[in-house]
């Protein structure tokens, strides 16, 4: 199985340490956070397609073309937002169903293995601060009937995570434009969950994404205090 890693952003709101580093490589206790990232992910994932772009070379030397025992290709990444990154990934995706994660997410090898107990699924936990990520609303069932990125008057608590069990079905769609110009991925998993059931499955560890210069402080006081399983 694949795994779909973007890790193309610019890592704006972490500057000025973003300016000679890219946020993936960040460390956090000593660690990258490539190294946690690929650390979590479950046997069943061999290969994964990197998404770079922005001090991309930085990450093809420190990740090589095998990385913590599994291959890596790499695609370039977009300008244009976060959807047409991930469209750059589609040419080397040759499975049907695979795991994507973004490269500034902190995952748990618990949530990755709950993720992929279903056909397709998004990572989900309830936050103070929804305004900052992408919403679900829930269907009775438990799937995602719809998710708004960033919306401007939340419906819940509840967010969408960056990991997520995807199909190929999902390069059928097409990314839509936000007001400030930008493409996001969460466009085309809206309408992907529109068509296809896919299960909120809620975090039995919600670490959280590097977004700031504080999450780091933030993470290495959570990896003190919860060891990662």
């Amino acid at each position: 199985m694949q795994a779909v890693i973007i890790a193309a952003g610019e890592g704006t709101r972490m500057r000025p340490l973003t300016l000679t580093i890219p946020k993936p490589l960040v460390k956090i206790a000593g660690k990258a956070l490539l190294d946690y990232i690929f650390e979590a992910l479950p046997e069943e994932i061999t290969e994964a397609v990197m998404v770079v772009r922005y001090l991309g070379e930085q990450i093809k030397q420190y990740c090589g073309t095998t990385f913590h025992g599994r291959s890596i290709v790499y695609a370039d990444g977009s300008p244009l937002g976060s959807a047409y990154s991930f469209l750059a990934a589609e040419p080397f995706i040759h499975d049907d169903r695979f795991l994507f994660i973004n490269g500034d997410e902190f995952p748990s090898r618990v949530d990755i293995a709950a993720c992929l107990q279903y056909p397709a699924s998004v990572l989900c936990w309830t936050v103070d601060d929804p305004w900052n990520h992408g919403v679900p609303m829930l269907r009775e069932d438990g799937t995602i009937a719809e998710i708004v990125e960033k919306p401007e008057h939340p419906a819940g608590n509840l967010i969408s995570n960056g990991v997520l069990v995807l199909t190929r079905d999902i390069f059928s769609y097409q990314p839509k434009q936000k007001p400030n110009g930008e493409f996001f991925f969460t466009s085309m998993v809206d309408q992907f969950v529109h068509d296809h059931p896919t299960m909120a499955v809620q975090s039995a560890q919600a670490i959280g994404g590097l977004s700031t210069m504080e999450d780091i402080v933030r993470l290495e006081q959570r990896l003190k205090n919860i060891p990662l399983a």
